[in-house]
């Protein structure tokens, strides 16, 4: 539509379940910077292209949105708020993107296409938003 990728096909979906947990939101969004740091450190000094290029990026952001996981387990008591990543796969998609076509492009795609992605559930599920309670 715009030329913009708001982190492939599947990050809007859960980013757009995820819209009544920010705090996850911004975990994700947080692991995914971290990721785009790290992929940027790596690519300074190594020759990394294509899809060696994605499966470093997807395993950056699984091991920086697990950290994150622990980190907030072992601080933030999880009944109060939760600010674990969503996913394993969806900080790494995320830093990819960012890479690939710029920071702010992605992330405005990204609240575009999951806030009409929300609206469509919940438009389909009759008035009612849907609510994850998955952890």
């Amino acid at each position: 539509f715009l030329g913009l990728t708001a982190g492939g096909l599947v990050v809007p979906g859960y980013i757009a379940l995820f819209w009544n947990k920010p705090v996850q939101i911004l975990g994700t969004l947080v692991a995914a910077f971290l990721a785009l740091v790290v992929l940027k450190l790596i690519s300074a000094k190594t020759f990394v292209y294509g899809r060696r290029r994605l499966v470093l990026t997807i395993l950056l952001g699984f091991i920086f949105g697990s950290l994150l996981r622990l980190v907030a387990q072992n601080l933030i008591p999880p009944k109060y708020i939760s600010f674990d990543p969503i996913g394993y796969v969806i900080p790494g998609l995320l830093a990819y993107w960012m890479e690939k076509q710029g920071i702010t492009e992605t992330i405005t795609g990204l609240i575009i296409a999951s806030v009409l992605v929300r609206m469509a559930v919940i438009l389909l599920n009759g008035g009612r938003p849907i609510e994850i309670y998955w952890f």
